[in-house]
């Protein structure tokens, strides 16, 4: 059975046990053209059990990869042609220089000579890693090796790439670049499949799904996720923030919840009139209290709860 669909991407209904560890419990989405989807969730949500069977390499237990109407369980090499693959550890050969890595991942894919010198130049200037062309991939930073296994990835001009957390250990100026590597690469049409801890990267993709020890929270654009919580918010910074917490639970439990976010405090409640009444509450604390939209650390919370 194929499925006839104008995707570049299709994962239905994939399920995926290991022993008695559940890693995907019924995950469907769909990537096209031009398109960048996030897969978004903590550390064994099942993100890299999806990215493995998309590309063929993992065998799911029910359910369908499909690679622009490729099968990639039954056809694996076929749909692996047709996509790059970063795996979260990429292995970039250390004593190469950046162009004697490209090379390389060029034999491995078949590309021609005339092809490869092409693509190799487009890589350069896309990547903007030409002047460094002589430098072995060990001495490279960590932003700068994460741009070389995006070139290698990319050497035979796959229409879909598979990233499973390429920004995970890099440093936010390089994870901002490499984000922007990827917009580019979307606006040429290619498609595109990543996966992140990042909640903050979500408002980067087009579509996202938050999955959660295998299971779909929810899937949508970041507004429509944006209108999946059902509550105001209220961020409190500031010192004596325990004090803060301590008065919001002896005074408004179990009307609101709190979450802890780094040096700030979230405050959600559904009834509006309770606001005054929080803020008034806290006003002998040195707490700054504002009125704030909701991020996606607070969207998963919330939806997992």
């Amino acid at each position: 059975m194929n499925y006839n669909s104008t995707s570049v991407l299709k994962l239905t209904e994939l399920h995926k046990k290991y022993r008695d560890a559940i890693a995907l419990t019924g995950l469907s989405l769909e990537v096209q053209a031009g398109e960048i989807y996030g897969l978004i969730g903590p550390d064994g949500a099942g993100k890299t059990s999806a990215m493995r069977i998309a590309c063929g390499l993992l065998k799911p237990d029910a359910g369908a990869a499909w690679v622009m109407n490729i099968n990639a369980a039954r056809h694996p090499r076929q749909a692996r042609e047709r996509l790059g693959y970063m795996p979260q550890r990429f292995s970039l050969y250390p004593d190469l220089s950046i162009a004697e890595n490209l090379r390389f991942f060029a034999d491995l894919f078949g590309v021609t000579a005339k092809q490869r010198q092409r693509r190799e130049e487009e890589l350069m200037r896309f990547s903007r890693l030409g002047p460094y062309r002589k430098r072995r991939a060990g001495q490279l930073s960590g932003g700068m090796k994460q741009k070389l296994a995006l070139m290698c990835t990319l050497i035979h001009t796959p229409r879909l790439l598979v990233l499973d957390e390429p920004t995970t250990g890099v440093d936010p100026i390089s994870r901002e670049e490499f984000w922007s590597l990827l917009r580019s690469l979307a606006q040429d049409g290619i498609a595109i499949l990543v996966s992140t801890p990042y909640m903050d990267e979500a408002a980067l993709c087009h579509k996202i799904s938050l999955i959660h020890q295998g299971r779909t929270l929810a899937s949508g654009s970041p507004p429509e996720m944006n209108r999946l919580f059902p509550f105001n918010l209220l961020e409190i910074s500031g010192a004596g923030l325990k004090e803060v917490s301590n008065i919001i639970k002896n005074n408004f439990s179990p009307m609101v919840k709190q979450f802890r976010f780094g040096d700030k405090l979230h405050i959600a409640f559904r009834d509006q009139q309770l606001e005054s009444s929080i803020v008034k509450a806290l006003y002998q604390t040195q707490a700054q209290v504002k009125s704030v939209p909701p991020t996606m650390e607070d969207i998963f919370i919330a939806l997992m709860s």
